[in-house]
């Protein structure tokens, strides 16, 4: 049998030159400079990276202190302080929706004209650009060192992430059923209502409750600056070196978010995929429903 040869590509005819491979002119720069910045980066913080050979022999010590050191009685306590960080987080992020939601349309270009897409869209981009606890110590002073200082400063840093998700989701939707509710004459407002709004809230719940999860770690952070929550327990202990109430308040706090994590997620994949409905293997009639 002859042997059969097949190339990758065919061989040009006599006399004809195939082009040049391009230069990859853009990647190669691009590289350069990410590696130019890495080198930057790394000069410019002053790192004693020589700390990083002893860094798991301290670890192992300051783990050793607190987690061997830890009082049982006060489980109470640091469990109350983190109910008041979970707390801390919801009230903030149902505050930040009130406000994301509605200036959300506002920023969807599809719904309003560019130049008022363009206007909201750069207050959330403040808002975003501001960390929570630059916020928390803003509101401090106002409100004192209290819960209520966390709140708010989890409620505006909010805003700007929720509404930039928020206005995603709704200039990607169907366009079907916003026509279909303009050819019958809708107003403005009946048009949100019955052709964006049921598209875009499965969506929009779901993102809702992520960042309520997010929140339960921010709030742990703002304790640290006196804004309520477990966090203001562990920083009490740590600066007075009692380290056995800071090793059993990491436990509560790694616990506590797995565990809101755990049904917050269970809570969007119902959201998002619906309920689950099996047929029934006889009749082909779905469950509940009578057949015939």
């Amino acid at each position: 049998m002859a042997k059969i040869e097949v190339g990758l590509m065919p061989t040009p005819p006599d006399g004809v030159e195939l082009p040049k491979k391009p230069l990859a002119t853009f990647r190669w720069i691009s590289t350069a400079l990410a590696l130019a910045l890495v080198l930057w980066s790394v000069l410019q913080i002053d790192a004693k990276w020589s700390r990083l050979l002893d860094a798991p022999a301290d670890m192992w010590t300051l783990g050793r202190l607190m987690f061997t050191n830890m009082e049982a009685g006060k489980f109470g306590e640091l469990l109350g302080k983190m109910w008041e960080s979970i707390a801390i987080a919801w009230l903030g992020t149902i505050i930040a929706a009130l406000f994301a939601v509605p200036l959300s349309f506002l920023a969807a270009e599809n719904l309003v004209g560019r130049p008022v897409a363009w206007v909201t869209r750069q207050v959330f981009n403040i808002l975003r650009a501001i960390p929570e606890i630059i916020l928390a110590l803003a509101f401090i002073p106002i409100f004192g060192l209290r819960p209520m200082a966390g709140v708010l400063a989890i409620g505006v840093g909010s805003i700007g992430t929720l509404g930039k998700l928020f206005y995603e989701i709704i200039e990607g939707i169907n366009k079907g059923p916003i026509e279909a509710a303009d050819a019958v004459g809708a107003s403005r407002l009946q048009r949100l209502r019955w052709g964006v709004l049921p598209q875009v809230t499965p969506e929009i719940t779901s993102f809702l409750l992520y960042r309520f999860e997010v929140n339960i770690r921010a709030s742990a952070v703002l304790g640290l600056v006196g804004a309520g929550g477990i966090g203001s327990a562990l920083s009490q202990a740590l600066q007075f070196k009692d380290y056995g109430t800071a090793g059993l308040g990491l436990i509560i706090v790694v616990l506590g978010t797995i565990a809101v994590d755990t049904i917050s997620g269970a809570v969007r994949r119902r959201i998002v995929g619906g309920a689950t409905t099996s047929v029934a293997p006889e009749t082909g009639a779905l469950p509940g429903v009578p057949s015939g």
